[in-house]
């Protein structure tokens, strides 16, 4: 495994680092809270305008092609600063799908807007009654030159925001197929949804919506193929995000241990403190490397379904460990939800579950061992 990030990367993580915490202030974030907006229009065109949404996006089509990794390294930034932007909506579960799969045209229509901020894009990969996003229950039935979708979608990122949604679909002979949806279809309904992190999501209900094969990403044949590749990027880059969330509540929680006064010493000079904040430190180590050797072996095209799974049981169990263990070296004031570690908390929460929790990565990781044996990593 490479741990050295390239110049480029280097460029990507410190522009999108300054441009967050320049306007992403906990002071902007209360008034940006009680607008009870969806999506920082600004915040949005101030990305677009330093080519950071074309990070992972090919030249020919507006964008700076730096590849998985640095997308990556762009989502770990929103994370630490709990930033209200789709950049993981948009960039991870739309466009990079579409880059790697999609038509000529299609790319050329679709990926310069998302680049420029014009559109939004989205997949739907999370159902109520599913567990397992490589096994949706959504239905694909057969009608004419195409399908007919049948289904619900819950939690779908900037469902509402979209300009297109992906949305898997079995088909009646078991296979899978990726169809791209627009708002205003017949048979579609987009509804927000509240989360515990205050982020926009939306259910999205399929009744007998039509789509055509040219509707299709990559076509009727290998969709579970093209769905395991979007499930492995997705899970990853959300690994990434939550990497960028515990990271900046355990500096937050280093400064007040050195600020905060107690008996006349800092309480970070307690060895209760140092015990506790540094089970939480190889908690965040343990979640970066495993993070980062996902993110590697995906960029390089090898092998990552059990390391991906690993890093997301990480950015479940060992990020949530940590994130507790922030608050509750905060005290009281962890959780006054005028204090900005609250927002921590609840982003790390709300990651801990989102495709799939600890306990579904065990049970993943179980299930491949009894069927081939031990993981190489």
């Amino acid at each position: 495994m490479d741990f050295k990030f390239t110049d480029d990367e280097n460029t990507a993580t410190e522009l999108a680092r300054k441009i967050l915490a320049d306007k992403v202030t906990p002071e902007w974030l209360k008034e940006f809270e009680a607008s009870e907006e969806a999506v920082a229009p600004e915040l949005w065109q101030a990305l677009a305008d330093s080519s950071l949404l074309g990070v992972a996006i090919p030249d020919e089509y507006g964008g700076m092609d730096l590849g998985f990794t640095a997308l990556a390294l762009v989502c770990q930034e929103v994370g630490r600063a709990v930033a209200p932007v789709p950049v993981y909506a948009s960039l991870v579960l739309g466009a990079l799908p579409l880059a790697e799969f999609g038509t000529d045209s299609d790319k050329s229509e679709w990926l310069p807007r998302v680049a420029s901020g014009e559109v939004v894009l989205t997949a739907a990969l999370t159902e109520l009654d599913s567990s397992d996003p490589l096994l949706p229950r959504t239905r694909a039935e057969k009608s004419g030159d195409g399908f007919r979708l049948f289904g619900q979608k819950s939690l779908v990122p900037s469902g509402n925001q979209a300009a297109r949604i992906l949305i898997p679909a079995t088909t009646e002979e078991g296979g899978v197929i990726l169809a791209w949806v627009e708002p205003g279809m017949d048979g579609l309904r987009i509804e927000s949804q509240s989360s515990s992190n205050r982020q926009a999501y939306a259910m999205v209900d399929l009744d007998g919506v039509a789509v055509t094969e040219a509707q299709l990403l990559g076509g009727t044949s290998g969709g579970r193929e093209r769905l395991s590749w979007l499930v492995e990027h997705s899970t990853t880059a959300l690994s990434a995000i939550q990497l960028g969330v515990v990271e900046r509540a355990l500096e937050m929680t280093s400064e007040y241990g050195r600020e905060r006064v107690q008996f006349d010493r800092p309480i970070g000079s307690f060895q209760a403190f140092h015990q506790r904040a540094g089970d939480a430190y190889i908690m965040v180590d343990c979640l970066r490397l495993c993070v980062w050797e996902a993110i590697w072996l995906l960029s390089v095209d090898r092998s990552a379904t059990d390391a991906v799974s690993v890093a997301k049981y990480w950015a479940s169990e060992g990020a949530q460990f940590a994130a507790f263990a922030c608050q509750h070296l905060h005290g009281g004031i962890g959780i006054d939800v005028d204090y900005p570690l609250h927002r921590y908390f609840i982003w790390a929460t709300q990651l801990e579950h989102e495709m799939g929790s600890a306990k579904h990565q065990l049970d993943k990781i179980g299930a491949r061992i009894a069927e081939s044996g031990m993981p190489e990593f």
